[in-house]
């Protein structure tokens, strides 16, 4: 029935700053960034991997009207959004290694588990992230 998950989403505070973070610290890439009059339309996704992106959303109109995008700006601030995905890397300890030194907020060290290696980032609005490198199998 479905052949693939093209977008997920994670609310951001704001737009710019998320951009910065997830292209010049992560080293992801910009899928999209469209002004569509009602919201910006920003994504981004893996180098080289455009079918699958995060859209980088505002709280506010048109999912949400003014009071609940103020509760939702409320969680994000908190850290409570909800927001998480996972990132896959050939190299869980380099990867680690390269986004410490770029000042990227470390929520657990890679840790040997029986999928494979990873370890916990989180972005500037308190979104979770994992990043692993899974074993084949």
């Amino acid at each position: 029935m479905y052949s693939h998950i093209n977008t997920s989403q994670v609310f951001v505070l704001d737009q710019d700053e998320a951009l910065a973070f997830y292209v010049d610290k992560l080293g992801l890439e910009v899928h999209t960034d469209t002004d569509l009059g009602f919201m910006r339309w920003l994504t981004v996704c893996v180098p080289g991997d455009h079918s699958r992106q995060i859209l980088l959303e505002r709280p506010g109109p048109p999912a949400q009207d003014e009071g609940t995008a103020g509760q939702v700006r409320d969680l994000v601030t908190k850290g409570a959004g909800g927001g998480w995905f996972g990132l896959v890397t050939d190299d869980a300890h380099a990867t680690f290694e390269t986004l410490k030194g770029r000042g990227v907020e470390i929520t657990d060290e890679p840790t040997d588990k029986g999928y494979g290696i990873d370890f916990g980032i989180r972005d500037p609005f308190g979104n979770r992230i994992r990043i692993g490198q899974l074993r084949e199998g």
